[in-house]
């Protein structure tokens, strides 16, 4: 019998996506090392894929449970931006569809900057709806940091494209006349909050490189904001800028 070559092995576990396949058992009896190194990288890929799977399906229990009582438009929530010391707070709402094979979605700050962007596509391409909330640096001098994240992931709610009628907020209570839950560490525990923690990250993220270029100095487009020492010495450097936190410590004492 005519081996298949290690290419066309190669090429065929791709298509792979059981280990029933009757195929892989005679390949296991291959003693040609490419196909043994072919098989190994399948093994891993295959158990990164059921590690994936079996994270959606312990991130989907809330949504599963609001749905059983009979909730369809459900929203997750959460909001970035609590702690930097500069720029705005901003919120995501996001409606997943029932049954979304988000794999790999997780609480954007276990994520690389690379992951965040392709999920956040994936999570564009999928989610029923979206909704942003930006609440901005003076408001939140204005109102304190708790209530400005309220109000940005309130304003996501009311951007969305339909209204939800069921809310899963990450740590946060809403003054929203709609059944809802808080989660502690809800980014890590709830599918539709991690998707919107995702958008939340990514959205601040981009608009923070914008404010780097138009105030240069601060590493805005490195830091998003945050007091690392290359924004806390352009702060000594040079001063702060409009978009600072002039109720934030150490911002205030050049104030």
């Amino acid at each position: 019998m005519k081996h298949e070559s290690i290419k066309e092995i190669k090429d065929a576990l791709k298509g792979i996506q059981s280990r029933e396949d009757s195929r892989l058992a005679i390949w296991q009896q291959d003693e040609r090392s490419g196909v043994q190194q072919a098989l190994t990288q399948w093994e891993r890929k295959m158990l990164k894929l059921e590690k994936e799977h079996a994270l959606l399906k312990e991130l989907s229990i809330f949504e599963n449970e609001a749905r059983n009582e009979g909730y369809r438009m459900i929203a997750g929530i959460d909001e970035v931006g609590r702690g930097p010391l500069a720029g705005p707070v901003v919120a995501a709402a996001v409606i997943l569809p029932e049954n979304c094979e988000l794999l790999g979605v997780n609480d954007s700050k276990q994520l690389s900057a690379k992951r965040r962007d392709e999920l956040y596509e994936q999570i564009q391409a999928n989610a029923v709806a979206i909704g942003i909330g930006v609440v901005c640096h003076e408001e939140i001098d204005r109102i304190n940091i708790y209530q400005a994240s309220k109000k940005a992931m309130t304003i996501a709610v009311e951007d969305l494209d339909f209204t939800p009628d069921y809310l899963l907020i990450d740590a946060m209570e809403l003054d929203i006349k709609l059944p809802q839950k808080k989660l502690i560490k809800g980014d890590a525990r709830s599918i539709s909050i991690a998707a919107a923690s995702i958008v939340a990250k990514v959205c601040r993220d981009r608009l923070m490189e914008d404010y780097g270029k138009v105030f240069p100095g601060y590493g805005f487009e490195r830091n998003a904001g945050y007091g690392t020492k290359e924004h806390l010495e352009g702060i000594k450097a040079i001063g702060i800028c409009p978009i600072h936190r002039k109720t934030f410590a150490p911002v205030k004492d050049f104030c």
